[in-house]
C-alpha cells in the first residue's frame, strides 16, 4: 500500500468500563492501523498493549464504584501510531510502584501484575499520568517498519 507518506488519521472512542470492551478495543485498534499495512507482529503488539491498558482501567480504575467510562484515542502520522487510554477512576497512588513487574493492586484477584511491563515491552514508548480521584491516562506509541511493497 504505497502513497501513505504524510498520512494522518485519528479517532476517539468512548466506551463503558466493562470487560466485554477489552476485546472491542483490540479489534478497534487492529482495524484502525490496518491501512498502514503493519506486520502481524506489529499488529499483535499493539493489540496486546491496548488490551492491557483497557483491562487495567476496567479492573482497577472503577473498583470502588459502578460504571465509568474509558476513552480510547488513536492517531497515526506517517508510520507512527499513538494511543491513549484514559479513565476517570480512582487513579494510581504510586505510578513507579505500579510499573514494577509483578506488582498488582489487586492481589485478591490473582492478577499477575505484568500489565505495564507488557505495554512497555510491545510499544516504543509508554507514559502514565494519574491523579488520585481523577483518573489515569496511559499514552503509548510505536513506529511501524516500512511496509513491504
Amino acid at each position: 500500500m504505497g502513497g501513505l507518506n504524510g498520512y494522518k488519521n485519528e479517532v476517539a472512542i468512548t466506551m463503558p468500563a466493562v470487560s466485554e470492551n477489552e476485546a472491542f478495543a483490540r479489534i478497534a485498534a487492529s482495524a484502525f492501523i490496518t491501512p498502514l499495512n503493519p506486520s502481524m507482529g506489529e499488529l499483535n503488539d499493539i493489540k496486546t498493549a491496548v488490551s492491557e491498558a483497557v483491562t487495567n482501567a476496567v479492573i482497577h480504575a472503577y473498583k470502588e464504584r459502578d460504571g465509568g467510562e474509558i476513552i480510547l484515542k488513536m492517531k497515526t502520522e506517517n508510520r507512527a501510531v499513538y494511543i491513549e487510554v484514559t479513565d476517570f477512576g480512582v487513579g494510581i497512588e504510586d505510578i513507579a510502584r505500579a510499573r514494577e513487574p509483578l506488582y498488582t493492586g489487586s492481589p485478591e484477584d490473582e492478577r499477575s501484575g505484568l500489565g505495564f511491563t507488557v505495554m512497555e515491552t510491545f510499544m516504543d514508548s509508554l507514559r502514565v499520568e494519574s491523579r488520585q480521584g481523577r483518573g489515569t491516562t496511559v499514552s503509548m506509541s510505536k513506529t511501524l517498519a516500512e511496509a513491504a511493497v
